[in-house]
């Protein structure tokens, strides 16, 4: 098999030929046919977070070692599997779940394996996409994608699913009043997507790039906010009726976290989805005197999935712009990610 490995963070990937895996017990090898690029691939390559104050979390430090094939959002085809994999057949073409945990802690036991302690994702803990074939240690990580074409289906595994987990975390509202989403990118575009199919009632979209708020407007923002405006916040309350009752932040920097906390009304909600990173300094009044909730949102879990793609075989896929490219072109597909040249996805196609 062929991959493009990490070897070196914030090196090109480096390209490696090795054996192709043998599926034993539970475990299925599958041939990659589309594989998504995501902003967390970034982080990933640099080795680190920044966690604000100067300081960085870094990768290592969680369990992540190198060489590193990433590539998290996957599909493939079943080539092989082992004596106890159930549920799946040479030749299925199949979405790989790739938030895995230990399966055994109550965590995992409660299908939410994304919270596990110990995790062991695909892309980052393991062997991911950006490669020709990729192991997965049990059958129960693979979904049907149903009728959607593979470079359609391979970015709900982290987008979609992280799109998904957080909007439903402000389902309360999501019908009645309009959510606020701050970041424009391939996540904040396919919770765009996403929010009409859940019968969401409208969204008032902020970003800074003038090319991803013409994306949104186009993909059907109701309105659209220059984050850099000095009167962003006041235009934020004008088109919430005087503040936001759910503000979902895709970015998660300082500023943005910020401006999402300002921009609530009593009662309000912001998700923080985004790893930017950075720090923020929140008046500790403010969580009783206006019944402030702020809670993260990290990707999804294995009932959500199943859910996503219920959702979308139903309704039908995200309309998200997709761009494929071959699989020796993913050095030059993470820089013009991390140079901002990316409307949407980008899906590698070995």
């Amino acid at each position: 098999m062929l991959s493009y490995d990490v070897c070196e963070c914030g090196a090109p990937l480096q390209r490696i030929e090795r054996e192709t895996p043998q599926p034993k017990g539970a475990e299925v090898v599958l041939r990659v046919i589309a594989a998504g690029v995501c902003h967390s691939d970034l982080h990933i390559w640099d080795g680190y977070y920044d966690i604000g104050g100067g300081q960085k979390l870094r990768l290592q430090d969680r369990g992540v070692k190198l060489p590193l094939t990433m590539g998290h959002e996957n599909v493939g085809e079943v080539i092989a599997k082992g004596p106890d994999a159930k549920g799946v057949s040479v030749g299925d073409v199949r979405l790989i779940h790739p938030w895995m945990g230990c399966g055994e802690c109550v965590v995992c036991r409660r299908g939410e394996e994304n919270l596990c302690v110990k995790p062991c994702s695909v892309g980052i803990h393991r062997g991911g996409g950006f490669a020709t074939h990729v192991l997965v240690p049990h059958s129960r990580y693979l979904f049907d994608i149903g009728s959607l074409a593979p470079e359609r289906a391979a970015p709900l595994a982290c987008s979609g699913v992280t799109a998904y987990g957080a909007l439903k975390k402000v389902s309360d509202t999501l019908r009645d009043e309009p959510v606020v989403m701050i970041g424009a990118g391939g996540v904040g575009l396919m919770a765009l997507a996403l929010h009409g199919k859940m019968g969401g009632k409208s969204t008032i979209v902020v970003d800074i790039d003038p090319a991803k708020r013409a994306a949104a407007k186009a993909a059907g923002a109701g309105v659209v906010i220059d984050g850099s405006a000095k009167d962003a916040l006041d235009q934020i309350r004008a088109a919430t009726g005087g503040g936001a009752w759910s503000v979902i932040d895709f970015v998660g920097a300082g500023a943005t976290v910020k401006l999402g906390v300002d921009a609530t009304i009593k009662g309000g909600k912001v998700v923080v989805v985004g790893l930017f990173g950075g720090d923020v300094t929140i008046s500790t009044p403010f969580f009783p005197m206006k019944a402030l909730t702020v809670q993260g949102s990290y990707v999804g879990s294995l009932p959500e999935i199943a859910e996503l793609l219920e959702l979308v075989n139903r309704k039908g896929a995200p309309d998200v712009p997709v761009a494929t490219r071959p699989l020796d072109q993913v050095n030059a597909a993470l820089n013009d990610l991390r140079d901002g040249k990316v409307i949407g996805r980008v899906v590698m196609t070995p």
